[in-house]
């Protein structure tokens, strides 16, 4: 790796600004090792090391056919358009890369054109939208929906242009040899190195998509960024879910299909809207009884004890089946048809799980050792969902890794506890052959880190009113460039009523506006604080004075009424564990890593953070948490804390305080 990351390297001589980073040329040298070896590497990397760079050049260099996932479709273009041809350049590297998301961020030219064609759309934007789309649709090469800047994020339009695994055409689909998304594929199954996101990558090991596995089937390695992620999401890429909206484009194809094949909608129209009016019902009756529960909007679901749900279910088979029958005499002439058949038995197969709380093909009743599935629900404003979820997915996640015989590196800034990486092994259901734990190289003294006095526990009801309080001086001191993180929405409305009334600052609310544009806001102009909850405590880089506050209201232990999480901890009791030791607490202790590391994000970064948690003080496992945070300065005075604040954004210097331990 010295020719690479040394002094006079490659890329020091080619990127300006490239500093030799001891830690940076460590993780690459381990990754690298990995790669040869076929191994599995944890490698946990602080914020600063440069891990972009330290998984890149050993791929690029490795000769080997590599996937890189990371965790969010932002990250995967960034990765792919920015920091990809950037290294490549500066290695002179012969490599072929390709870019492959999931088949619903690339356009479907089947459905684009029946949707022009069906010509029922829910409203005049919606038609505005898809005359921009087809204009779009013209001239694109890659067809990936990203480049289409007309295309809102939430458009109802996504549905009509886009196929899922369910509803593609695949060979028997007209315009099959003109398919961006088997574009994309081939272009992947070229390439020597592959950015694909985390979503996708745990599609293909599930099996999911037909197709994928041939995609990974070769591969020689896989570098997952932020795979601290990834073991909560494989719960749900290993489990089957069904949903209201679902059902709506279950209906919406199924008119369109059989309009294209010609079949009379005089008796399909009804029979649809009845199969919507049923979803409804269902929505409906899994609504909680008063007094039990009735504000949960995820639960555990137990056909025992839900007999309106149940009844709801057989109503709405019984409406799939008729459909189903309507649209039999076009199946054997009309590919779409047959796949919108294909949907339907999927949906009652799974309505007959769901009723009888049995096991579906993914976890069959005749295994001998079946995994753990839960059947839980969630409730939206005005849809639902309801899943058969793995309460562990480790040994699928291991099952399917074992099949590539590739090796897998593991990355992320927060994988360990105190150092230690047990709780990520074993969510995983990976041994790591290496172990390696790198600290951020930014000075811990760049921050300090507040713990209020006096503040009640978070269960009070005063306790986000007596910390907004607390650290309005500090806010008022910043001139915003704050982020509040708060464990849930109930907390984060309170804050905002109570910040709008007391200061003068512009709030920018979690919710108000997409988080993106928010963020875009946040970074234009000082004088705004934002105010956030789970999606801002991680994957948000905000660099400079532009960000100098973070408040965090309490330590992020996971709601206790969370379905999923409940089943969890009964199995570690039932297996002799304790849940919140071997569980809660690590898992807390990651996700507080993730919002204390949203302040120091360059080297020149300096600020303040603030948690609001008596309990970091008064609780023994309060000690988990501070040791597995950075050495920071540590006060218990806001008044102290104002004056580094004040020190730091004008840039003085150094500021020595006696309350600064």
């Amino acid at each position: 790796m010295e020719a690479y990351f040394g002094v006079h390297g490659a890329l020091a001589r080619s990127m300006a600004g490239f500093q030799v980073r001891p830690g940076q040329r460590e993780l690459a040298e381990a990754v690298a090792r990995a790669i040869s070896r076929g191994e599995v590497l944890f490698a946990e990397a602080g914020t600063g090391t440069g891990k972009t760079l330290a998984y890149l050049v050993p791929a690029l260099t490795s000769g080997l056919r590599v996937v890189i996932s990371t965790g969010t479709r932002n990250l995967q273009d960034q990765l792919f358009d920015k920091d990809l041809p950037l290294v490549r350049g500066a290695l002179g590297s012969p490599a072929r890369t390709a870019l492959l998301k999931g088949r619903s961020n690339y356009l479907c030219i089947h459905r684009l054109e029946g949707t022009r064609e069906e010509g029922r759309l829910a409203d005049r934007e919606s038609v505005r939208e898809l005359a921009r789309v087809s204009a779009w649709a013209a001239v694109t090469e890659d067809g990936d929906l990203a480049g289409c800047a007309d295309l809102r994020e939430d458009s109802p339009l996504l549905a009509r242009i886009t196929s899922t695994a369910e509803n593609c055409l695949g060979t028997r689909c007209p315009v099959y040899d003109r398919c961006h998304v088997v574009a994309a594929r081939q272009r992947a199954l070229a390439a020597d190195v592959v950015v694909v996101n985390h979503h996708l990558l745990l599609s293909d090991m599930a099996l999911k998509e037909e197709g994928f596995g041939d995609l990974l089937g070769e591969v020689d390695a896989v570098v997952v960024d932020e795979a601290h992620q990834l073991p909560e999401l494989t719960s749900r890429f290993f489990g089957r879910s069904l949903s209201g909206r679902q059902l709506l484009n279950l209906g919406d194809d199924a008119l369109n299909e059989a309009g294209a094949a010609t079949l009379e909608l005089a008796p399909l129209v009804p029979t649809v809207q009845a199969l919507g009016d049923a979803s409804d019902r269902l929505r409906e009756a899994l609504e909680r009884p008063e007094g039990d529960g009735a504000n949960e909007s995820r639960f555990r679901f137990d056909p025992a004890v839900e007999p309106r749900a149940c009844e709801a279910m057989q109503i709405l088979d019984d409406h799939l089946a008729a459909l189903d029958q309507l649209l039999a005499p076009a199946s054997d002439s009309s590919a779409g048809v047959e796949a919108v058949r294909a949907r339907i038995l999927t949906a009652r197969a799974l309505l007959d799980a769901f009723a009888g709380a049995t096991a579906t093909e993914e976890f069959p009743a005749e295994d001998a050792s079946p995994p753990d599935a839960l059947c839980w629900v969630e409730l939206g404003r005005r849809g639902y969902q309801i899943h058969l979820t793995p309460i562990d997915a480790a040994a699928q996640l291991q099952a399917a890794a074992a099949r590539l015989e590739a090796a897998w590196i593991m990355t992320s800034a927060t994988l360990s506890v105190a150092g230690d990486f047990a709780h990520f092994r074993a969510r995983l259901g990976l041994d790591a052959d290496v172990q390696l734990s790198l600290a951020s190289p930014f000075d811990p003294e760049q921050a300090l880190l507040v713990l209020p006095p006096e503040l009640p526990l978070p269960g009070s009801p005063r306790h986000t009113e007596q910390l907004c309080e607390t650290v309005l001086p500090l806010l008022e001191a910043a001139e915003g460039r704050a982020f509040m993180l708060f464990t849930s929405y109930a907390a984060l409305d309170r804050a905002a009523r109570f910040l709008a009334q007391r200061t003068g600052l512009e709030l920018l609310v979690q919710g108000s506006a997409p988080r993106d544009v928010l963020l875009q806001k946040f970074k234009s102009r000082p004088g705004q604080l934002l105010l956030g909850t789970a999606s801002f405590w991680e994957g948000v880089d905000v660099r400079g004075a532009a960000l100098s506050v973070v408040v965090i209201d309490k330590l992020p232990f996971a709601a206790p009424g969370d379905p999923l999480l409940a089943a969890r901890l009964e199995r570690m009791e039932r297996e002799g564990g304790n849940g919140f030791t071997n569980h809660q607490l690590p898992q807390a202790v990651l996700t507080l890593r993730q919002g204390v590391g949203r302040l120091l994000r360059d080297e020149a970064d300096r600020g303040v953070i603030v948690i609001g948690d008596p309990r970091l003080t008064s609780k023994s496992y309060g000690r988990v948490f501070l040791n597995s945070l950075p050495p920071f300065p540590r006060t218990r005075d806001i008044g102290v804390a104002v004056a580094f604040l004040r020190n730091a954004l004008q840039d003085d210097g150094e500021l020595a305080v006696g309350d600064v331990q």
